[in-house]
């Protein structure tokens, strides 16, 4: 795929339809999706499907693979860390797929407010926390800025919220989503100069209702919202949902162990493919 020839830098698509980054094509993704960070994580889920149909990893690291659920065609997508990896499995994506988009991100979080580990974190909203350069150039505003909010989509989230109750105690609200593990999240240490001691604390007290961090749900909730929709005349085509395993808990300061999560991921997968096969377009 590195060596196939693009037909356009604007839209870089293969002569056989297939996108750069993410190495899929049409027919090959369905309309319902999963996307998760970790490969490992989306065979675990492939386990549950009834019957896989397409499963592909590209030289830029994402995984696909589609299958049938409940005689419905859902695809899981494995994409990485952060907002770019999601920028690229979102637009990517929708260039093969013909219809509307359902996707929930299914991942992992840390918490910050009094949810522990192995408690479920739904988000209805999502806003980003970003590091501000000038600050570190200039000592110009705040080390961080936040963005506004992103709402998930209503129904989806619920389907999602309800299904989660059986994996375990479900905490709602808003995540935020980090451009980075370290220094947006409020990790300290001596190594770099990061201006981020009371990070998670000026975080809860700007955004009352935010529950956890992680680094990829604000750019899902972004792209849905602007999926042709918001300034545009069409209806946006992308719906987006977001369930996270917490596996650190910030305030606690502990982290889940690897037995523990492969346990709690096995148990969520039905309550993520049920929300999505439950989901109407």
């Amino acid at each position: 795929m590195p060596n196939a020839q693009m037909d356009s830098a604007n839209k870089p698509l293969s002569s056989d339809g297939r996108t750069y980054h993410v190495e899929t094509r049409p027919g090959e993704v369905a309309n319902r999706i999963v996307t998760v960070g970790d490969p490992q994580r989306a065979r675990i889920m492939a386990q549950q499907l009834d019957s896989i149909v397409f499963e592909h990893s590209s030289h830029r690291g994402f995984l696909t693979i589609t299958g049938l659920y409940r005689n419905v065609p859902l695809s899981i997508v494995a994409i990485g860390m952060g907002l770019s990896m999601m920028d690229f499995f979102v637009r990517e994506t929708r260039m093969v797929v013909d219809g509307p988009l359902s996707i929930v991100r299914f991942g992992s979080c840390g918490s910050i407010c009094d949810a522990r580990v192995g408690d479920v974190i739904v988000a209805d909203a999502a806003f980003g926390i970003n590091r501000n350069y000038d600050y570190f150039d200039s000592g110009a505003g705040t080390p961080y800025r936040l963005s506004s909010l992103e709402p998930g989509d209503g129904p989806l989230t619920e389907l999602l919220a309800g299904g989660m109750a059986a994996v375990g105690p479900v905490v709602r609200g808003a995540v935020g989503n980090a451009d980075s593990f370290y220094g947006s999240q409020g990790r300290t240490g001596d190594d770099f100069y990061d201006a981020n001691d009371g990070l998670v604390a000026w975080v809860r007290e700007q955004v009352p209702g935010a529950v956890a961090l992680e680094m990829e749900s604000h750019m899902l909730f972004h792209l849905a919202r602007v999926s042709t929709g918001r300034l545009n005349d069409r209806r946006p085509s992308v719906r987006a949902g977001c369930a996270l395993l917490v596996f650190a808990d910030r305030t606690g300061n502990s982290f889940i162990s690897p037995e523990m999560s492969t346990r709690m991921v096995i148990a969520a997968t039905k309550a993520v493919f049920d929300a999505l096969v439950a989901d109407s377009k």
